[in-house]
C-alpha cells in the first residue's frame, strides 16, 4: 500500500468528524486583544476576512536525519491537522541507506501522542508513548497552526502574550495540558522562527531516555498559493549541548495542500 493510502486510511479510521456549523469570517475585531507582533503576523497572513480553518492536508518532500552526524535520507511526508477537536495525523518515510523503507507515523489524537516507527513497515523499531509524546505532539500541531494555518490559532484554546516588539508568546491548552512557543517576526510580521523548549528528544547521555531540549523551526522563505501567504520550505532544529542539529528539511508538494478537508475525503 502507498504512503499516502496508509496515511489517509489511518485518518479515516482515527474516529475525527469535521464541524457542522459553518465557520466565521475573521475580522479585525478578533485581532484587536493581540500583542501588536501577533497582529502584524496575522495581516501578513492574510487573515482579516477569511473564514476560519478547521483543518488542512499538505504533502512534503525533503530529506531527513535520525542523529548528528548521519547522512541526509530522501523522505516523503504527508499530514491532516484538525482543530474542533485537536488532532494531528503525520505519516513519513525515510530510505534508509537510500533503499529500506522506514514508516514513521508521528500523531495526536484525544489528547495522547505517540510516535511509531517501523522498518518496510513490518518491524517495530520504536513505539513512544507518554507524557513526552503528549506534550510534543501537541506543540508541533502549534507551531504547524502558526505556519501554515493562522486562523486556527483564533480558539478560546489558545493564549498570546507579549514578548518584545518583534516576537510574541502563543500557548494552547488541550486535555489539561499547556505548551508555550516564542514566534518571532520581521518588521513586516513575516514569520522569522518558532523557538519552544516543549518538546523532548533522544538523550545521547542515556539511550533509551528522553530530554526536554530547545526546538526550532526557522522559515528563509515565503510564496503565495491561491491567495495564501505559506512558506516555501521549512527546516526542524535541534538545540543540544554539543549545537544544533538541523534533521528535517521539507519543501510542500505542489499541490498537495487543501483546507477544510473532512478527515473521510481524503
Amino acid at each position: 500500500m502507498s504512503l499516502y493510502r496508509k496515511f489517509a486510511r489511518e485518518v479515516a479510521l482515527s474516529g475525527l468528524a469535521a464541524p457542522t456549523d459553518p465557520a466565521d469570517a475573521i475580522q479585525e475585531a478578533h485581532l484587536a486583544p493581540l500583542p501588536e507582533p501577533a497582529q502584524r503576523y496575522l495581516r501578513f497572513m492574510g487573515v482579516v476576512g477569511r473564514q476560519q480553518d478547521w483543518s488542512f492536508r499538505v504533502g512534503w518532500s525533503g530529506r531527513f536525519r535520525i542523529k548528528p552526524g548521519q547522512r541526509w535520507m530522501r523522505c516523503e511526508a504527508w499530514q491532516y491537522n484538525l482543530r474542533p477537536s485537536l488532532a494531528r495525523i503525520f505519516h513519513i518515510r525515510i530510505r534508509a541507506g537510500g533503499v529500506l523503507p522506514i514508516l514513521a507515523r508521528d500523531t495526536y489524537v484525544g489528547g495522547r501522542g505517540r510516535m511509531l516507527v517501523r522498518l518496510m513497515d513490518r518491524f517495530t523499531i520504536a513505539d513512544g508513548t507518554g507524557e513526552e509524546y503528549d506534550i510534543g505532539e501537541l506543540v508541533t500541531y502549534l507551531n504547524d497552526a502558526v505556519s501554515i494555518a493562522p486562523t486556527m490559532l483564533l480558539d478560546p484554546r489558545v493564549t498570546w502574550s507579549p514578548a518584545d516588539g518583534d516576537s510574541f508568546d502563543v500557548s494552547l491548552s488541550d486535555h489539561g495540558r499547556t505548551v508555550t512557543a516564542r514566534v518571532l517576526v520581521d518588521k513586516n510580521g513575516a514569520l522569522r522562527d518558532f523557538i519552544t523548549t516543549d518538546r523532548f528528544c533522544s538523550n545521547p547521555q542515556q539511550p533509551g531516555k528522553l530530554m526536554r531540549a530547545r526546538w526550532r523551526v526557522p522559515v528563509t522563505g515565503w510564496q503565495t498559493i491561491d491567495g495564501r501567504t505559506l512558506p516555501a520550505g521549512g527546516q526542524a532544529v535541534w538545540e543540544l549541548p554539543s549545537g544544533p542539529f538541523p534533521y528535517a528539511d521539507f519543501l510542500p508538494i505542489p499541490g498537495s495542500l487543501i483546507f477544510n478537508l473532512p478527515p473521510d475525503k481524503l
